[in-house]
């Protein structure tokens, strides 16, 4: 069942994100974030006291700085989305991993520990590569801007996910990390609307619109959810590389709503990135340190 859990935690994403490029044509990246965080947390509230679950923490710095890059990052890519063609998007997020197998590429190499690692050193170049594909339409489109916001947002994830390992390695539960990051979220997203919005930002709303809202923030807890019990029932490896079919739903998703069209660059782009993205994730799984790889707590679910 774990496969099965992963690819509808990838769907589940997927339909996020086609929410949230809806709703940006009524409601500012900043309201976005609001709700996202807000509707989340009032959803994910009941379900941790109806387990008995405590809200108390012995780590609120490293909760604090977890969530503040994990709302910048996140703020980042719903700004992408909103700006690019979903699928471009979402493939442009997914190079955390890739960030990741860079950091540590790297510190390895620096620190001297045995020969690089030539293959995945090969898989990183290659990925920069899908990059430059990808990025050829929105580049002669004038788009550009939001591709290097969605790359930027990749690299901020990265280090948000190494906090939620850091997290889960100190013992700290996983709906925890997500419930105080749906919260930091959501303040993040008022202070914003609010300096770019004024009082405008309480507007009466719409049923169209609160069915986008709500739709962004079921469809994300759910996935998140999802994506955490197909870490802990299944092989990490397996359910990891399994999360790029995010890639394949979001496609789907533009060329339905959208009727996006993508030439053979960009459908080549996406496949190295993916296939680049799957060596580094092969990689930061096996060569972490022991006990780095917490199956309880997953990076990207808590996005």
């Amino acid at each position: 069942m774990a496969p099965l859990w992963m690819l509808f935690a990838s769907f589940l994403f997927a339909a996020m994100g086609a929410c949230v490029k809806l709703a940006s044509s009524l409601y500012s990246t900043s309201e976005i974030v609001m709700y996202r965080g807000f509707i989340g947390g009032l959803l994910l509230f009941p379900m941790i006291r109806l387990q008995g679950g405590s809200f108390k923490t012995p780590f609120p710095k490293e909760h604090l700085w977890r969530s503040v890059v994990g709302v910048l990052s996140l703020w980042l890519w719903f700004y992408a989305i909103a700006k690019l063609p979903l699928a471009t998007a979402v493939t442009l997020n997914y190079m955390a991993p890739i960030w990741l197998a860079t950091y540590m590429f790297f510190i390895g190499w620096w620190r001297g520990k045995g020969l690089p690692e030539w293959p995945l050193a090969l898989a990183i170049t290659m990925s920069f590569v899908g990059v430059t594909l990808v990025l050829r339409p929105a580049v002669a489109t004038h788009e550009w801007i939001g591709g290097l916001v969605a790359i930027a947002s990749s690299v901020i994830a990265a280090m948000a996910y190494m906090q939620v390992r850091r997290l889960g390695q100190m013992g700290e539960p996983e709906y925890r990390v997500v419930f105080y990051f749906s919260v930091t979220m959501g303040l993040a997203g008022l202070v914003g609307s609010l300096l770019g919005n004024g009082m405008s930002t309480f507007r009466p709303q719409s049923w169209h619109g609160m069915g986008l809202l709500l739709g962004i923030a079921a469809s994300g807890l759910f996935a998140q959810i999802a994506m955490t019990r197909a870490y802990r029932i299944g092989k990490v490896l397996v359910v990891a590389n399994l999360q790029y079919t995010g890639i394949v739903f979001s496609s789907l998703w533009g060329m339905v709503l959208w009727g996006d069209v993508f030439d053979w660059h960009v459908w080549l782009g996406m496949g190295v990135i993916l296939a680049s993205g799957i060596a580094a994730t092969f990689y930061n799984t096996t060569r972490t340190a022991r006990g780095a790889v917490v199956k309880e707590t997953d990076p990207i679910a808590s996005e």
